[in-house]
């Protein structure tokens, strides 16, 4: 990809050029060891002053105010700003290298250039801590100007990058200029971590399933297909982790977990994204009972965790994670927001009331996808506070044990927050023989044209075929949760670098194997 290059950039490469005329090295190779942060510095100089006489500190450039032989500047470390003071006699106390402190520092460096600074930690006549630098040194030349974002005294900012199309494309800018974004992925991190927290506290194990599988199992999705050349063999990228960790249940373990980064080759939108990360955990000889108490648990330790309080503010409203949280059968919500029980309906007679609600179906649609779309159309948007929605048809879940006390129905569980599914759950079917039978039902609806259905994994069949415990198992969707904690909008403000149509079109790779 070639841009031609802007005024600023041809100038900045000019002065790249001056720069090493000189003798100095704009990316010098030798470690810079720094010996505080910008937040180190903000926090405590106050109570321990005598800690702050030699410090080693770099970061970007983000503004100068020159004032002759003197300036003050920002520097921006990976923690916070702070001001720095930089004065010609100081960084220059040689007569003859005066020149250097009016040729580099005046007119070769450039906001957003990168570097290091040595001196020590003062307050200003207006209060405000800033570093005074008796040392300089150029760590790191840019070459591209940064977008300009104005910064009043109380550090509120204007003319903020708000485009999408460039803050997603270009990440790394996003998160120089708009440190909001740095804390979202930095809470992101400590989700995560609380998440991990509660899980090996009460003896998970973490592991690691494939990414790249012979079935797409796990899911009713339509996945990526790729090839593996050495073996001459088709490959999907993982949909679920799902037959593989309930593999593991099979091999004596009572309860494990993994962080999934699923793939399915589906839409887009500001909740979807075709990558993003799953939790999956499974539990032996539990139910969907002891999950929907435990989910509470886990999700009342995250927002508390996380917001030091159970209330947590997403948009216009305030989101309570404290348990217990509600429950609804699924044909319950249908009857309260359509005014259709569709409990004893058939898929024809689902099609008519699809049909008098106006919403778009198509042959290819089993009973299942019908009962999907009238939930997910009519009733989904319903739930802003936690509600576990319960009691599927078993025709919408074909890994999942029969109801106990209910035909027809499945031990199965969507919890919705503000509207959308954030964690799906089961009592995990372990009949070998009912799971055959429920996989060749989805081979059916496969013929029919729906791309989403499952594929039979005759491997996972033989797996139950030992003997699968009675368990419990659950996926969260990571990246949703965490726009509900963080208050984002959009799950691409969660991602850090989320999917994109390609600037320029790539060579395609059986042009590059020619």
């Amino acid at each position: 990809m070639f841009q031609e290059l802007s005024e600023q950039e041809e100038l900045r490469r000019e002065k790249l050029a001056d720069l090493k005329k000189l003798g100095i090295d704009p990316y010098p190779a030798e470690e810079f060891k720094i010996n505080v942060t910008a937040q180190d510095i903000k926090e405590n100089y106050e109570r321990d002053k005598l800690n702050y006489k030699d410090i080693k500190l770099a970061g970007r450039l983000m503004s100068v105010r020159d004032m002759g032989k003197a300036a003050f500047a920002v520097l921006q470390d990976s923690t916070d700003r702070i001001q720095i003071y930089v004065r010609r006699d100081d960084i220059c106390p040689n007569e003859d290298d005066k020149v250097l402190y009016d040729v580099v520092w005046k007119k070769l460096i450039d906001l957003g250039d990168i570097i290091g600074i040595e001196g020590y930690v003062f307050t200003t006549k207006v209060g405000e801590i800033s570093i005074h630098v008796t040392s300089l040194k150029l760590l790191s030349k840019s070459l591209k100007p940064l977008p300009v974002v104005k910064t009043d005294a109380d550090g509120n900012a204007f003319d903020e990058v708000s485009d999408p199309e460039f803050r997603y494309r270009q990440r790394y800018v996003d998160l120089i200029i708009n440190p909001k974004v740095k804390k979202t992925f930095e809470q992101r991190t400590k989700i995560i971590s609380s998440i991990r927290n509660f899980l090996n506290d009460n003896g998970a194990l973490e592991v690691d399933t494939p990414v790249l599988q012979s079935i797409p199992g796990g899911a009713a999705a339509r996945p990526f297909l790729t090839h593996h050349n050495a073996l001459d063999i088709p490959l999907y990228l993982r949909i679920a982790n799902e037959l593989y960790l309930k593999r593991l249940i099979v091999g004596g373990f009572d309860w494990v977990y993994e962080f999934s980064r699923n793939f399915r080759n589906e839409g887009m939108d500001r909740t979807h994204n075709p990558e993003f990360t799953v939790l999956e955990f499974y539990v032996a000889y539990r139910d969907y009972f002891w999950m929907m108490n435990t989910t509470e648990k886990l999700l009342e330790k995250i927002a508390t965790d996380l917001h030091g309080t159970t209330e947590v503010p997403v948009g216009d409203k305030t989101i309570n994670f404290a348990a217990p949280f509600k429950r609804v059968t699924i044909y319950d919500a249908i009857k309260e927001h359509t005014g259709y029980d569709v409990s004893k309906m058939d898929e024809a007679g689902l099609r008519v009331v699809c049909k008098e609600l106006h919403l778009e179906i198509d042959e290819t649609m089993g009973k299942a996808k019908l009962i999907d779309t009238l939930f997910g159309e009519k009733c989904e948007g319903h739930y802003i506070q936690p509600t576990f929605i319960t009691d599927y048809p078993v025709e919408m879940s074909p890994l999942t044990k029969k109801h106990r006390t209910e035909a027809g129905l499945v031990e199965r569980f969507e919890l919705m927050i503000n509207g959308k599914e954030i964690a799906n759950a089961y009592s995990e079917l372990n009949d070998p023989i009912d799971q055959r039978e429920r996989f060749e039902e989805q081979v059916k609806l496969m013929e029919r044209g729906d791309d989403e259905a499952m594929f039979i994994d005759y491997d996972f069949l033989r797996a139950l075929e030992y003997g699968m415990p009675p368990t419990a198992g659950i996926g969260f969707g990571i990246d949703r949760l965490c726009m509900l904690l963080t208050n984002q909008p959009s799950i691409q403000d969660v991602l850090l670098f989320p999917q994109m149509r390609p600037e320029v079109q790539h060579v395609a790779t059986e042009d590059i194997q020619k």
